[in-house]
């Protein structure tokens, strides 16, 4: 017996299950409609027939699932007008809509969401493309049918209408990682088998996304209520990001808001994906920790289980109120545009890095004390870096001095009392904008806003400095491979103000420690699940004095491995790279040092300078090979052998630490001497 008659034959028993025996005959005689492999499962959709159902849609017009009768296939999809993922795949379900209409494949949309208005529904369809119906489930009660969780989730339909398929649209995107393209298309994989009379071979997949809003009755005799703790909760920990117009998908500023995303905030809360913070607690202490407390947890679970209710609306706090436009202290001194004209961010896929350059027309020094990005179209900016290039500076665009950054959940803060970052006269500003698609083609127009300190109040200088490390490799399918990094040993004491891991998207860990001049340790910061959406600047409470010598060493560990949904292909190794299927592997830390009379002055340089033994350090461990703490002559290539030689002060064949930092002193003797001739000169005819 071949494989479509057997399965279908088995069908008979399997629809006698969930519907009429005698249509299931027709269906086995016929070979029309493929059975499903499984009884149904009271937690799994898949092997039952949907009762019909009927529906408004956001017109105002009924549908009823009879309508589609002579639709070989029916695909309904749950969606929500704000889900990130349901922006995201809208427009793909309208191309399979358009591709599978030859077909008589129809599409349904269907918002179950309580909070989701006709109103918003409709402007998601205009705003997405999407010209199949979407239909309001007032109360659930087709989601309830159809054991609907999420949205985007989708449902692929028989002739029978029984449910076939179950779960996502492709695995392109989820919750916190993008593909650059699908692995594995789903949703049309199973509509070809079943069009072509084969099994689904896979019927159902974990769908990712939002939860949708249900209609709860809530326990109106609650302890626990909106009113009075959880809109307290939320102002203090979450309405920073999620209020109009802030980076946040949605709001949280709102009752009838706020409860149709209850489940979803108890999910995210228990899984600790939000707040996003994830440093470990046991090092370190932030001002920009947004931990929740034990107790804070147990109230938004309480207040879920309890049906959501929202108390007496006399006992919510009062609004609170943010700085219209920035959340600078005041209005800032300068405003600078990302580029002249606004980029344009394509509907889908993966943008490069891109990077614009700007002349601010800074015809003197400027001394930055406050900054902050706000991205033009908030909705796929992922994130921004403004680097300062230097008159006549000649590195790349992502090795100049670091000046500011947006990233999701950075708030501005200015620096402490007398500190500020120098752009030198002349200095061109550079943006690095990454784009995150969004469903929609969209336009960005970023800025920068500055704040100015006057040079006399200024104390002390603030650097953004770092440990990197750009020559490793990453194996093909490695799940935790380690990269370390070491910054220089600087010549003078410095404060350690932040500090700003940074990754791509095998980025797995990254810890930061302190090693001081006389051997002792500390842990600094210790982020043991590293998130490239979350690229979060760790504030120190209380800067750390690192007293002349000390260095920042850091570890981090990267998964290349197809266990990571994050990376674009496990097959390939992986090197140092701008863009996010590459990798990098930066430390970067801030620090502030105390200024004088002639770091003030207009044009006068400063930069950070390594201790000798730091300088011969790097050296050293630039040609040793074997790792033992000094180079042999075999381990340095026949290009550098003078190099070895002029080194070797003892002659005998290996060079230490100690005898490069006499061969750079020796060298700067010379330097020094030329130096001081004409400064001799100049005396002495000042004398005559």
């Amino acid at each position: 017996m071949n494989r479509n008659l057997t399965a279908a034959c088995v069908g008979v028993v399997l629809l006698g299950a969930v519907g009429s025996s005698v249509t299931a005959v027709r269906a086995a005689e016929e070979i029309k409609v493929v059975a499903p492999t499984k009884l149904p499962d009271p937690k799994s959709p898949v092997g039952r027939k949907v009762e019909n159902f009927t529906l408004k849609d956001y017109r105002g017009k009924t549908h009823s699932l009879d309508d589609y009768k002579s639709s070989k296939l029916v695909v309904i999809a749950f969606l929500g007008t704000e889900c990130p993922l349901a922006k995201l795949y809208s427009p793909r379900l309208q191309e399979l809509s358009a591709s599978y209409k030859p077909e008589d494949v129809a599409f349904l949309g269907i918002d179950a969401n309580r909070q989701d208005s006709i109103t918003e529904i409709a402007a998601f369809a205009r705003t997405h493309g999407v010209a199949f119906p979407i239909l309001k489930d007032l109360s659930n009660h087709v989601a309830d049918q159809m054991l609907a969780v999420r949205t985007p989730e989708v449902y692929l339909l028989d002739g029978e209408r029984v449910i076939r398929y179950w779960g996502r649209i492709d695995d392109q995107y989820g919750v916190g990682y993008t593909r650059k393209e699908p692995s594995r298309s789903d949703l049309k994989a199973a509509i070809d088998q079943l069009l072509t009379n084969h099994l689904v071979e896979v019927l159902e997949t974990q769908s990712a996304g939002c939860r949708i809003g249900r209609v709860h009755a809530p326990k109106e005799d609650s302890a626990i209520t909106y009113s009075n703790q959880i809109a307290r909760l939320l102002q203090k920990r979450c309405a920073e990001c999620h209020r109009a117009n802030e980076i946040a998908p949605f709001a949280l500023t709102d009752y009838e808001e706020v409860v149709g995303w209850a489940e979803m905030i108890a999910e995210v809360v228990r899984e600790e994906r939000m707040p996003p913070w994830h440093a470990s607690p046991e090092h370190g202490e932030f001002t920009d920790d947004r931990r929740l407390s034990d107790d804070e947890k147990e109230l938004i679970y309480q207040w879920v289980a309890a049906g959501a209710p929202q108390g007496d609306p006399k006992q919510l706090p009062e609004p609170l109120k943010y700085t219209e436009g920035w959340q600078l202290s005041r209005q800032p001194d300068v405003v600078i545009n990302m580029n002249d004209e606004p980029f344009t961010v394509p509907a889908e896929g993966v943008v490069e890095y891109k990077f614009f350059r700007v002349d601010p027309g800074f015809t003197e020094d400027k001394w930055v004390t406050e900054s902050e990005i706000i991205p033009g179209n908030k909705s796929v900016v992922h994130h921004v870096l403004v680097f300062v290039r230097e008159p006549g500076e000649r590195r790349r665009e992502n090795e100049l001095a670091f000046l500011a950054a947006f990233v999701p959940g950075l708030r501005a803060k200015p620096f402490p009392t007398g500190m500020a970052k120098r752009v030198p006269a002349g200095s061109q500003l550079v943006f690095q904008m990454h784009y995150t698609p969004n469903g929609t083609e969209q336009a960005d127009m970023s800025k920068m806003g500055l704040i100015f300190a006057d040079p006399k109040d200024v104390t002390h200088i603030v650097k953004t400095t770092e440990a990197i490390h750009r020559t490793f490799e990453i194996p093909a399918g490695a799940d935790n491979y380690m990269v370390e990094a070491s910054s220089p040993r600087y010549d003078r004491e410095l404060l350690l103000l932040r500090l700003m891991p940074h990754m791509h998207l095998r980025g797995k860990s990254f810890h930061y420690e302190a090693r001081f001049p006389d051997g002792k340790t500390q842990t600094l910061l210790d982020v043991p699940r590293y998130d490239f959406s979350w690229q979060t600047t760790y504030r120190l409470k209380e800067g750390i004095m690192l007293p002349k010598g000390t260095a920042i060493h850091c570890v981090a560990h990267f998964d290349n491995s197809e266990n990571n949904l994050n990376n674009p292909d496990p097959t390939v190794p992986v090197k140092w790279g701008d863009q996010t299927w590459e990798e990098m592997m930066i430390g970067f830390y801030e620090v502030a040092v105390p200024v004088d009379a002639k770091s003030l002055k207009p044009g006068a340089p400063f930069e950070l300078q390594p201790t000798p033994e730091s300088t011969a350090q790097r050296i050293i461990e630039g040609f040793d090979k074997n790792k033992d703490g000094k180079v042999s002559r075999s381990e340095v290539p026949l290009r550098a052998q003078a190099f070895f030689l002029r080194m070797d002060a003892n002659s005998d064949g290996e060079i230490t630490v100690e005898e490069v930092v006499k061969a750079m002193e020796q060298q700067q003797k010379p330097q020094k001497q030329e130096q001081k001739k004409p400064q001799e000169k100049l005396q002495q005819e000042q004398k005559e």
